[in-house]
């Protein structure tokens, strides 16, 4: 699957072009954006895709000196069991 990347979103579509999987970061400043809402079609659930846009999402902020506060409670989680990505996230545990 291939993920597509937009400002503050990342994103995959299916062949029709419908949005099968995104998560949606909108700027809260220059610096800091909010993880605020993370889909995946229930067609694609139980294959890591949620995961798979976390940790695009987590790479691209780290790559913009970005940091993320967390109100998407899919990317809490995720950023619980990865604290190798500590250094971007605002609200830590």
């Amino acid at each position: 699957m291939e993920l597509k990347q937009e400002r503050n979103r990342i994103f995959a579509e299916n062949e029709s072009g419908s949005i099968v999987a995104e998560v949606i970061f909108p700027d809260i400043d220059e610096q800091t954006v909010n993880i605020d809402h993370t889909f995946v079609d229930d067609s694609l659930r139980g294959q890591g895709i949620a995961g798979k846009l976390m940790e695009a999402t987590a790479a691209l902020l780290r790559q913009q000196n970005r940091k993320a506060r967390l109100t998407c409670s899919y990317a809490v989680k995720w950023f619980d069991n990865h604290p190798e990505y500590y250094d971007i996230r605002i609200n830590k545990l």
